[in-house]
């Protein structure tokens, strides 16, 4: 006799919305934060000028500062807070793609892959951010 899948799967009727919310919430903590650690290894593996340490220096702190502001806005007391903490992820993730595009690749294939993928993915986060501002008002 073949197993019930339906018995196995999980019944959305019956979690608590809030759960479910949750769940896409730190979804996007945990992108976030990973976008962050993928910039701060991009990084690390540039060629040592002076023009990839100071725009390495800015794409590290604004990839991180756009994780750490998700997870303040997500601990936001108002609506308020929760739209500021917004817009401010939403600016350091365009910050972050401007500082992608500078970094010098000195034409390294697998840098420039790496670059490619994280410039596509701040534009997506930066789409994400934007969406949830719309949906705010």
């Amino acid at each position: 006799m073949a197993p019930n899948y339906k018995s196995q799967a999980p019944n959305y009727k019956q979690i608590p919305m809030t759960e479910i919310q949750n769940t896409k919430q730190y979804d996007l903590e945990e992108r976030t934060a990973r976008f962050a650690e993928v910039c701060r290894n991009f990084v690390r593996k540039l060629s040592k000028n002076t023009t990839n340490f100071e725009d390495g220096k800015q794409l590290v702190r604004s990839s991180g500062s756009q994780a750490a502001n998700y997870i303040e806005a997500n601990e936001s007391v108002s609506k308020k807070d929760f739209v500021h903490r917004i817009k401010i992820c939403r600016k350091e993730t365009k910050e972050s793609n401007l500082w992608l595009r500078l970094c010098d690749t000195r034409n390294d294939e697998n840098l420039q892959k790496t670059r490619e993928g994280l410039i596509k993915e701040a534009t997506e986060l930066r789409k994400i951010f934007t969406s949830i501002l719309e949906k705010s008002k």
